[in-house]
């Protein structure tokens, strides 16, 4: 079996994304090295959803700073890869989500010049155990072992006109499950990398996810997921049963 590192510049994406698939023999490594940063309730769905809990305690008032949350290096595989299903555990959530991929030392920066911080593109499965709290850290049910897919690579930044019109679909089986368009963010892309730099530095090679739709799908043993965005290409990962994988890799 062959592994490749992949970086995507100066070609149409679908075209790659089209040779992804047609290589069954290529395993993907992860194509970025830094942290992955994500944010809760980015998409007016989902946050319109929630919006009456918002004002009930214990907060009694909408965020008024992106949620975020982690996706440690132990979550971290790549195209083709198994996603691990916990022992006990029916089907994962699957939460398809832009990958912002930081270029260069971010901090303070202002949403005019984000996209100059930006290195590229790529897509990223937030996979998670179905839970309902967004008011608690959900480390045990999110930072699992192999529950954050990335890739199939890295899109230059140059290939795609604009970030916050991308139409993002996911299928599991082949069978359409959720659609959306990056349209419907809450905080743009060049907004919330405004908002998190405003407290936090972002270094060259983290991610940040501008979030998961609304409506999240869920896949269980055996079910193939594949996500597309519009420009950047597709993600395919299997749900496998965690006992029959073998060092959390496989085909």
């Amino acid at each position: 079996m062959v592994r490749v590192k992949y970086r995507l510049q100066g070609r149409r994406t679908m075209e790659a994304a089209d040779t992804a698939e047609e290589n069954p023999e290529l395993l993907y490594d992860v194509p970025i090295s830094g942290t992955v940063y994500g944010a809760a309730l980015n998409y007016r769905g989902a946050y319109d959803a929630l919006a009456p809990e918002m004002h009930e305690r214990p907060y009694s008032a909408p965020p008024k700073a992106p949620v975020l949350f982690i996706k440690p290096v132990n979550t971290h595989i790549g195209h083709r890869v198994f996603i691990p299903l916990p022992e006990g555990i029916r089907s994962v959530t699957i939460g398809a989500s832009l990958g912002i991929v930081i270029g260069r030392t971010a901090m303070r920066v202002h949403a005019k010049e984000a996209l100059d911080y930006v290195d590229g593109y790529t897509i990223v499965n937030d996979v998670s155990i179905p839970h309902e709290s967004v008011y608690r850290p959900a480390y045990k049910e999110k930072a699992r072992d192999g529950f954050c897919p990335i890739g199939p690579f890295v899109v230059d930044r140059s290939e795609v006109a604009d970030p916050n019109d991308l139409d993002i679909r996911v299928y599991i089986n082949d069978v359409m499950r959720q659609e959306n368009n990056t349209s419907n963010l809450v905080r743009s892309v060049e907004q919330l990398i405004m908002d998190v730099t405003e407290f936090m530095t972002l270094h060259e090679g983290d991610v940040l996810l501008a979030g998961s739709p609304e409506m999240m799908p869920q896949a269980g043993s055996g079910d193939v997921v594949k996500i597309d965005i519009e420009g950047i290409g597709r993600l395919t990962n299997e749900v496998r049963d965690e006992n029959e994988i073998s060092g959390g890799e496989g085909r």
